[in-house]
């Protein structure tokens, strides 16, 4: 079986790292993987870093599509995705996640008739507002083969119609639908073995911002930077998006001394970093589930999240852009003290590997 994937942002490259990796090191599945970046991301600390250290072969085709509006770039992405696939006719497209980056690659696959596997099937936050939620819902309902990370991510699916087909080769009408846990929980197993980074920072809490609900908005930015300003007693340390540093310089944003501001860093540094914090804030889907993964509580900076298991077993707590929430949850943080088994046994990849193979 012929593999088209699809990547263009860090989340995306985390996860491609574990399965393509697999893919090498196991020739018996008879799966051959074409890497295809659109540049969504293409800064180098954005990007190349992560091919770097996370030993992911370099991409076969980079579209360098490159940034801006949601439309434009995701149409460049579509018609550059579409001429790969007319030429090289793949048997398969896999898509990870809930990017533009996801979209462009399941919906050119599906005009072409050609299958769509999307791993971090179903997960949902139900704010259709967010471009991750619409990317996540039209690419499940494009897919043929669901990969799913948690049940209550095939619970969602079947709300909406969309079960597990048993009988025969499943299409894009009658679908896979599997639980087979969570990639990247599988890859923070496999590459907390390979830092070799120290962190001398002691007591702080580790800050990430960068969705488009917190930056398009200076209010909301304001707001949620008014609240870590105001956190004196404790120290942060807040590797910056580029996004955000722009739309903080433009609105003469300030933060005051207790928060340290650095570039932004790579996978095995980030992991360091959620390592040896006390707790994590954050609006990313995946530093949420890393935060849990290294036991640490952690404040997202949204108003939902498509990680509910998180909120329900009091590892998360949403407090959005409300200043004084913010302050009221850092305040009286602490991690719960039963840790439960929510993403699975660590054996993502194989797991999708075995369904394709029966397919092949």
């Amino acid at each position: 079986m012929n593999l088209l994937t699809i990547v263009g942002a860090r989340p995306q490259f985390i996860k491609a790292a574990v399965l393509s990796r697999f893919i090498r090191e196991n020739p018996s599945y008879n799966l051959n993987e074409t890497l295809l970046h659109t540049g969504q991301h293409y800064d180098k600390n954005m990007s190349e870093v992560f091919f770097k250290e996370m030993d992911i072969v370099k991409p076969d085709i980079n579209l360098n599509a490159g940034s801006g509006n949601h439309g434009k770039v995701t149409g460049l992405m579509l018609e550059g995705i579409e001429n790969v696939i007319i030429g090289s006719k793949p048997d398969l497209v896999l898509v990870y996640g809930d990017t533009n980056s996801t979209l462009a690659g399941a919906l050119a696959a599906s005009k072409l008739h050609i299958p769509v596997a999307h791993v971090e099937a179903g997960l949902r936050s139900f704010v259709m507002a967010m471009p991750e939620e619409q990317n996540r819902r039209l690419t499940d309902h494009l897919s043929t083969w669901l990969f799913c990370p948690t049940q209550a991510a095939v619970d969602n699916l079947k709300k909406e119609g969309i079960e597990d087909n048993l009988s025969g080769r499943p299409t894009s009408d009658k679908k896979r639908v599997v639980i087979t846990g969570d990639i990247m929980y599988e890859a923070s197993l496999y590459y907390r073995k390979k830092i070799n980074t120290q962190i001398d920072e002691k007591d702080f809490i580790l800050l990430t911002i960068h969705r488009a609900e917190n930056t398009d908005d200076p209010q909301r930015l304001k707001s949620i930077i008014a609240a870590i300003n105001s956190l004196s007693d404790n120290r942060f340390i807040f590797p910056v998006h580029p996004r955000t540093d722009k739309v903080l310089k433009q609105h003469n944003i300030k933060l005051a001394s207790h928060i340290k501001m650095i570039e932004p860093i790579g996978y095995l540094e980030m992991i360091a970093y959620e390592m040896a914090c006390k707790a994590v804030m954050t609006d990313s889907g995946g530093v949420q589930k890393e935060a849990f993964f290294f036991k640490k509580p952690c404040i997202t900076l949204r108003d939902a999240t498509e990680w509910v298991e998180l909120v329900t077993n009091g590892w998360n707590t949403l407090t959005g852009a409300d200043t004084d929430k913010i302050i009221s949850t850092v305040k009286n943080l602490q991690a719960p003290v039963e840790y439960p088994i929510l993403y699975g046994d660590g054996n993502c990849a194989e797991k999708i590997c075995n369904i394709l193979k029966q397919y092949d």
